[in-house]
């Protein structure tokens, strides 16, 4: 069975680099029947950060990316941290220590430190030379107490290939590849020895990862071979850059998932996107649920170069979820954005004509729910163009004060799109003017702005009694002499 793994480290925020990573190797399991792994790899206390593991957990299954076993769920191949791993760690270090295939090492930093200095003074590459390698196990150093790590025994000459499933074969001289520490002073395994362990022990068969990590994979190869296991199959998937192919970071938008959700960016949008960055579809279709992506992923369809993340292409797909999505489910997702301007949208207009009138226009729902606040605020002030354009002309004032009377005069019950229009018809060839030379005023009236929804759709929404208050409230602001009317 084709099993899979995500390793986050608590130390930050899902971003879109590694929610990507996650998102590839769970569609690569799914799409072959086997299982998703969520595994925390904590072991540098120094790095976590307070609610990481749960605000991580927390984005990937807003995501969809649901984990067959994890450390919240457990499974038959826990612990599910690698900090409560540590013994397991320690019993194949031991075992390693004692075959011959380790050694202690008890070079300080400072004396590593002065040999890196060297060798690059040198023009040679810094690593480890194997002052401690041959040291005979009655050396006296061993019982002195002096702190000392465990290093793995590299070979000394030899090439390490790595069979990757995106880039085929890469191959490393064994030469460049110095005696690494597994074991640090402390007694904790380094990274590149626990997840050996770890990945071996879940039964792990495909390592998806960033291609970040290549450079880790000979090391990790050679404590396989050192410990007898298996090799998993390995694929390292290309980089996130900018648009500018620089690393991607915050002055190119969000990069974290909880950002994207602060945004307005819907969780079924952000993960189709991800799922574009760097793979597609062999139809060819842009838009996808997970389900539909399980079915249709497989690795030969990843690029090979680096993907460029487009913010304006993600608003561009969350528009069209916006539009695409039901109405219900639309309004669930933008409550807590209008909540957030202090709108009571219990009284008034209900959300969902709201969301109905407005989501063709909106990119995201911050966009949403300010396009659907003068549903429930009159504006305070309104556009400055609008306002010299639309409120100048001399009857305006006499246009709209009839207006609000010829709509307060409807019945309540033909107060829809055919009968508004239709009023606005009539009164316009009342005044001999163009249907435009009400539509435009009235618009800048009820919502501050000049541009919106079809003005019959917003006004049906808006209410008969709500529209006539702002019509005549603006009548009286422009009759009035020494008033001005507030702009932005």
């Amino acid at each position: 069975m084709v099993r899979t793994r995500y390793a986050p480290s608590p130390s930050g925020t899902l971003h879109v680099g590694g929610a990507r990573t996650a998102l590839f190797s769970y569609l690569f399991a799914k799409h072959y029947g086997g299982q998703f792994v969520v595994r925390v790899e904590d072991t540098d206390q120094t790095r976590l950060v307070a609610g990481s593991e749960e605000a991580l957990m927390r984005s990937l299954a807003a995501l969809g990316i649901l984990w067959d076993e994890g450390p919240d769920v457990g499974g038959p191949f826990g612990p599910y941290r690698q900090s409560e791993r540590l013994s397991q760690h320690q019993q194949y270090a031991a075992q390693l220590l004692q075959q011959g295939k380790a050694y202690r090492c008890y070079c300080t930093p400072e004396e590593l430190d002065a040999t890196r200095k060297a060798r690059q003074a040198e023009g040679l590459p810094p690593r480890y030379m194997g002052t401690c390698r041959n040291l005979s196990s009655d050396d006296p150093i061993h019982g002195s107490g002096k702190p000392y790590v465990l290093r793995l025994k590299v070979p000394l000459s030899g090439v390490t290939v790595v069979d990757d499933l995106i880039r085929g074969q890469v191959t490393f001289d064994n030469k460049i590849l110095d005696d690494f520490v597994i074991v640090k002073t402390n007694g904790t395994p380094t990274y590149n020895f626990a997840v050996v362990i770890d990945d071996w022990a879940m039964r792990i068969t495909h390592v998806i990862r960033a291609e970040e990590h290549l450079s880790n994979t000979p090391k990790q190869m050679l404590v396989y071979e050192a410990l007898g296991f298996s090799l998993p199959k390995f694929a390292h998937i290309p980089m996130v850059l900018a648009p500018d192919h620089t690393k991607l970071s915050k002055r190119h938008g969000a990069t974290a998932v909880e950002e994207y959700q602060a945004q307005g960016i819907l969780p079924q949008a952000l993960v189709n996107y991800l799922m574009l960055l760097g793979w597609s579809a062999p139809d060819g279709r842009e838009f996808m649920t997970v389900k539909e992506a399980e079915n249709l992923f497989t690795l030969d369809r990843v690029q090979h170069t680096a993907a460029v993340y487009d913010q304006k292409k993600l608003e561009w797909m969350n528009a069209q979820y916006l539009k695409q999505l039901p109405i219900s489910v639309v309004k669930e997702a933008v409550k807590p954005f209008v909540e957030q301007m202090g709108i009571n949208w219990g009284q008034g207009p209900r959300l969902e004509s709201g969301v109905e009138l407005v989501r063709e226009r909106a990119h995201t729902l911050k966009d949403l729910a300010e396009g659907m606040r003068f549903l429930w605020q009159s504006p305070t002030q309104y556009d400055d163009k609008g306002v010299g354009k639309h409120f100048s002309h001399p009857e305006v004032a006499r246009r709209l004060q009839t207006l609000a009377t010829t709509l307060g005069e409807l019945p309540a019950d033909k107060w829809e799109h055919d009968t508004l229009a239709a009023a606005f018809d009539t009164l316009a060839s009342q005044l001999e003017i163009k249907r435009a030379e009400l539509i435009h005023p009235c618009r800048l009236a009820l919502t501050g702005q000049t541009v919106g929804p079809g003005l019959f759709e917003l006004v049906a929404v808006l209410g008969q009694q709500e529209t006539v208050t702002r019509l005549v409230n603006v009548v009286a602001m422009l009759q009035d002499e020494g008033h001005k009317i507030p702009t932005f």
